[in-house]
């Protein structure tokens, strides 16, 4: 899945090139030339496919050159996660009705691919032999209000690396809230990866998002035809926007998560890079770019190549530029990025 725009990353992650497509890390490879290289594993090249916007294709397709062009899947629409999965599920319909699917965000940090590769054959060998919806549960590692939750009825310590039945899924926490669920041990973060069958997957829709199933059941002749970009277009005009984890996650009875530890994040907030980034000895992190500090402390400073900053007196704060968009805002305040990006651009106009 690679059509999100990246909006808590503003400024240096825009609509025209959001973060799935940029190597924030500074590693040589983006995020989602990241996620193939993590897959290739447990996935031939020719079995890749990637759900995205219209106006992406030509970059994924620069980036993940070893896709044909047919392998991206392009929405004309937003349309959230469960529309993506349907049509990622027509799709694969058409090719092999016996299919085992890994659904995967393309801008997600991996530190550990090795465990990570072990936990998804174990997850694909689940799948294969039950009838049921699997998601990765990782074992948090502090009260974090920016992820969905997990609620199995073991401790966490029990039950790191087996298969159990979710209890509960609950969205994103508030601070009070998330230091309980961290505190109990019994909450995983919710990573967003589900591993499940194409027969269990089309089941689930067909009892709990029958209109969003039907819309892409009317056009299954369409795809794989010349015909399929107008069909999808049409789909899309007419699907509600909805999230797979509400439609259909959080209503099944035969959901599972695989709980696992494999330094997983989605890497969604300047906090969670400043965790992953280089530090100096006051806890600064400069990404990119050139900046001296003074007086500074617990700081993360992305800047373009070549660009260099004198930074004073600030303690706990995000300093980034791109293309003429400067964000100076605390750490703390940062769930505010998505609506400051907002106003500027109603404000000054293009700043997405």
């Amino acid at each position: 899945m690679a059509g999100g725009i990246g909006s808590r990353f503003w400024p240096i992650s825009r609509k025209e090139t959001p973060k799935q497509f940029l190597d924030i890390l500074g590693t040589g490879r983006t995020f989602i030339q990241q996620t193939y290289d993590r897959f290739l594993p447990v996935c031939n090249p020719e079995n890749f496919l990637v759900v995205t916007s219209i106006e992406y294709k030509d970059i994924v397709l620069e980036q993940l050159p070893d896709l044909k062009p047919e392998q991206i899947l392009t929405e004309p629409y937003r349309r959230n996660t469960a529309p993506c999965v349907a049509y990622a599920n027509a799709w694969i319909n058409g090719k092999d009705k016996n299919a085992n699917i890994i659904v995967s965000p393309a801008d997600h940090l991996i530190l550990k691919q090795e465990e990570f590769i072990d936990e998804i054959k174990k997850g694909l060998e689940f799948v294969n032999n039950n009838d049921s919806l699997l998601t990765l549960g990782m074992k948090p590692t502090r009260p974090e209000t920016g992820y969905g939750y997990i609620q199995i009825d073991d401790n966490s310590d029990k039950v790191l690396g087996r298969i159990e039945p979710v209890k509960t899924f609950t969205e994103k926490p508030n601070l009070e809230l998330a230091k309980v669920f961290f505190e109990s041990g019994e909450f995983f973060w919710n990573s967003g990866i589900f591993l499940w069958s194409l027969k269990s997957i089309n089941d689930a829709f067909d009892k709990y998002l029958p209109e969003v199933k039907s819309l892409f059941d009317k056009i299954e002749d369409d795809i794989h035809t010349s015909n399929e970009i107008n069909a999808v277009n049409k789909t899309y005009n007419e699907c509600k926007n909805i999230s797979i984890d509400y439609g259909v996650m959080e209503k099944a009875d035969n959901v599972y998560v695989l709980t696992a530890d494999f330094g997983w994040s989605d890497l969604g907030t300047w906090s969670s890079l400043y965790e992953h980034s280089t530090k100096d000895e006051f806890d600064n992190a400069i990404n990119t770019g050139d900046a001296i500090l003074y007086d500074a402390e617990d700081c993360i400073v992305n800047l373009p190549k070549g660009k260099k900053a004198v930074i004073q007196g600030l303690n706990g704060y995000i300093v980034a530029e791109s293309n003429g968009c400067i964000l100076i805002c605390q750490k703390d305040n940062e769930q505010q990025i998505r609506k400051y990006s907002n106003d500027i651009h109603t404000e000054f106009g293009d700043a997405d």
